[in-house]
């Protein structure tokens, strides 16, 4: 997993409290796990079954191409447009 840096202002008293009760090299790992049990979860992650599905949609050439053959087709939908439209919409 990649990380990277933070810069986040604290009162000085707070900082002091930080440092006197966690190890220098525990700090970064001390604040991942406050902040996984403050935030919430992403609504969507990457190992997410829809997510990777919409993914695979996006990255379908030959579904690609037959959506844009769809949309030329239906550009002329026969309706026809009533007083005061506009027949570019």
């Amino acid at each position: 997993m990649s990380t990277q840096q933070v810069l986040v202002h604290l009162p000085e008293e707070l900082v002091r409290r930080f440092r006197r009760a966690v190890a220098p090299r525990q700090r970064s790992k001390f604040i991942e796990r406050l902040l996984e049990e403050a935030l919430p979860a992403d609504a969507v992650s990457d190992s997410d079954p829809l997510y990777q599905a919409a993914l695979a949609v996006e990255n379908d050439q030959a579904l690609a191409a037959e959506m844009a053959e769809w949309e030329l087709a239906m550009r002329g939908d026969g309706l026809a447009a009533g007083p005061g439209s506009d027949p570019h919409r």
